[in-house]
């Protein structure tokens, strides 16, 4: 298996060098912050002009991974979709998603760039539980343990080269962001160091999942 294998309230996962989230166990196949149609969502309002192919690349990710491991179920954890405009995709994105989406449960998690339920199939909910996870958009603080969430598009630093990554302790596990055009927050950002606890890891997504120990910021960079 291409990732780091770790466990979280008893649930084994596997942290994928891809930034999808995969437990075998249940067949369950966890991405986040695809962020559909960003790049025309910025041109609509008036934003930076991004070339218009990052909902097919991050389609044609997300397609490798359904391939690769045939998921029971997908549960995406918000930010689908950069608004919810962007929702109602252009016909061969949208036929390409239902696609991905046929003979397989899938939910759609509120997020707080797609607060409202989309014009899709499967299930559109705040938050779901599968056995002893929970799973959501924002991280809470003081959740019990089991809670996988994104929102925060965490990035560590190794070799000077920035890469989106999980982090991960004993209560909870913060995805990436699978969606092309996506920044990211660092992972030694005080808003990411007050929710993981101070053993937590972050495992690098690219070539091959690398974890390391979650960056910290210094005491005398605080002050």
């Amino acid at each position: 298996m291409q990732g780091h294998e770790f466990v979280l309230a008893g649930a084994e996962l596997v942290a994928r060098a891809t930034g999808a989230l995969w437990w075998p166990a249940e067949r369950c196949l966890v991405v986040s912050d695809l962020h559909f149609g960003k790049a025309e969502r910025l041109a609509r309002r008036g934003g930076a002009l991004l070339p218009p192919y990052d909902t097919n690349d991050t389609l044609a990710r997300l397609d490798a991974e359904i391939a690769a491991l045939d998921p029971g179920e997908v549960i995406c954890l918000g930010d689908s979709f950069d608004d919810l405009k962007a929702a109602h995709l252009p016909d061969a994105e949208s036929l390409w998603l239902a696609r991905l989406m046929a003979g397989r449960g899938w939910v759609w998690i509120a997020g707080n760039h797609d607060p409202g339920p989309v014009p899709l199939g499967g299930s559109h909910l705040d938050d779901v539980a599968r056995g002893p996870l929970r799973f959501c958009h924002i991280a809470a603080t003081g959740a019990e343990a089991g809670e996988v969430s994104g929102h925060y598009h965490p990035k560590a630093r190794l070799g000077g080269v920035s890469r989106p990554c999980f982090l991960l302790d004993r209560r909870r596990a913060i995805l990436p962001a699978f969606g092309t055009y996506t920044g990211g927050l660092s992972a030694s950002d005080p808003a990411l160091a007050a929710l993981m606890l101070p053993n937590a890891l972050a495992v690098l997504t690219g070539a091959r999942a690398l974890a390391m120990p979650m960056p910290r910021l210094r005491a005398s960079r605080l002050s």
